[in-house]
């Protein structure tokens, strides 16, 4: 090699390490703000934090600068919007020198909860964009107004920056018409939008992939059962690496027995209870996500909680953990006949990643579908990938720890010129808990 090349060479490797590669990831909730800043050369979480109860006296901001090894910083008193929130996020970032005015910042990524069928993809936000968001909030009340509220917050601090909206609703346009059509009046369905759209996109994406690493096998020979078991669970069938089916519907009601919220019920339930009990749409909803689910049940939604109850004999807590269980292994059944064949069932998120008593459960009894769990290896506490299953099991049973942020920061980074990180062992870490 020449000089010449060498100093050409110098000078690239340079303007790599000088191009911009770090990610803000935003999750705008109600009254809350998450964030993440990762480095994407490496795929590291430089820094998390949440600001929540946003508008109340009691506001309160955690910050953890994660790459400097540094503990937890905690701020208290109140938060009065969304712009104070991210002002305050973005002065505990300068803290740790890692500034949104640094010119390594390479573009914010956003959670959005709803992209209808437009969005499939990530998508650099602009107004036609920022319209499309606000029209789909008829059909996601909850989470899309927050969304819009963080994005708008977020250009006002940094115009100059791409902002790319990464929607919860995506991974799953590849269903089918017959899996996410109701059988309702088409006409009627089409003027308001009304199919099944799935939520927990971004987990169920990154985990599935996940997963085909793990067995080392391309993604798209595996047919995978994916569990995102949390706060809010979803399942998902994904025939080489494409969704085929999920639990969640036209909003996240829709499913699985959840912590609050009910899962399938009849919808014929709403016109009994407002008939009958007199209640109004908005108790009902409240009810149906609120007060129902586990917390319905038996007056908690902590599993771990739960749990204990359970091994103490208590009834209502007995109850409500065999509901979750029968829900589960009703749909893992389902998705094994919808797939026709399945390599692997994983479990994922906070319930699927650190509860052993309901990964055995629910896999118990399912032999003759070639899945089993090895009480050995489901013991195990890791924040790794890992099989659970005996060796002699057709299918993988596998807990793999999701990780949206990272998945949020690599669509965005791809998106804006960079080039997502690959696997490894330095990813990003996990929270595990997702409340959608």
């Amino acid at each position: 090699m020449t000089t010449s090349d060498t100093n050409n060479t110098t000078a690239h490797d340079e303007n790599a390490q000088a191009a911009p590669h770090r990610v803000l990831v935003l999750n705008s909730g109600s009254s809350s703000v998450k964030y993440q800043l990762l480095d994407m050369r490496a795929g590291t979480r430089l820094a998390s934090g949440l600001v929540e109860r946003i508008g109340e006296e009691t506001s309160r901001l955690v910050h953890t600068p994660v790459a400097r090894g540094g503990e937890a910083r905690e701020r208290t008193g109140r938060i009065a919007d969304h712009e104070e929130a991210l002002k305050a996020a973005a002065e505990e970032l300068a803290a740790d020198g890692l500034g949104l005015d640094s010119p390594e910042l390479a573009a914010i990524g956003h959670r959005v909860v709803h992209g209808g069928l437009k969005f499939s993809e990530p998508t650099v936000i602009d107004d036609d964009v920022l319209k499309e968001i606000e029209r789909l909030v008829p059909v996601a009340p909850l989470h899309n107004p927050a969304n819009i509220t963080g994005i708008r917050t977020a250009q006002a601090l940094r115009p100059d920056l791409p902002q790319v909206a990464v929607f919860d609703t995506a991974f799953h346009t590849t269903m089918p018409e017959h899996a996410a059509r109701y059988a309702i009046d088409v006409a009627t369905a089409d003027a308001h939008r009304v199919r099944r759209y799935g939520f927990h996109g971004t987990s169920h994406a990154y985990v599935s992939r996940r997963t085909a690493e793990l067995l080392g096998r391309p993604v798209e020979e595996l047919n995978t059962i994916v569990l995102h078991l949390g706060n809010g669970a979803s399942a998902s069938a994904v025939a080489g690496g494409r969704c085929v089916d999920t639990s969640m519907g036209l909003t996240p009601l829709e499913g699985l027995v959840m912590g609050t919220r009910s899962g399938d019920v009849d919808p014929a339930v709403v016109f009994h209870l407002k008939r009958v009990a007199g209640m109004s749409a908005d108790e009902i909803d409240v009810l149906l996500n609120k007060k129902s689910g586990l917390v319905g049940l038996c007056g908690d939604n902590d599993m771990r909680e739960i749990r204990r109850r359970v091994d103490e004999g208590d009834r209502a807590a007995t109850l409500a953990f065999e509901i979750y269980i029968h829900r589960l292994k009703k749909y893992i059944g389902a998705y094994t006949a919808v797939l026709g064949r399945v390599d692997a069932v994983v479990f994922t998120a906070g319930v699927g990643e650190n509860s052993a008593p309901v990964r055995e459960a629910a896999i118990a009894g399912l032999e003759e579908l070639g899945m089993a769990v090895d009480a050995g290896l489901n013991a195990v506490r890791s924040g790794e990938p890992r099989v659970i299953s005996p060796e002699y099991a057709r299918v993988a049973v596998a807990v793999v720890p999701t990780d949206e942020e990272l998945e949020i920061a690599g669509q965005t980074f791809a998106l804006v010129g960079g080039a997502a990180p690959g696997g490894g062992d330095d990813r990003a870490g996990a929270s595990g808990q997702n409340d959608n």
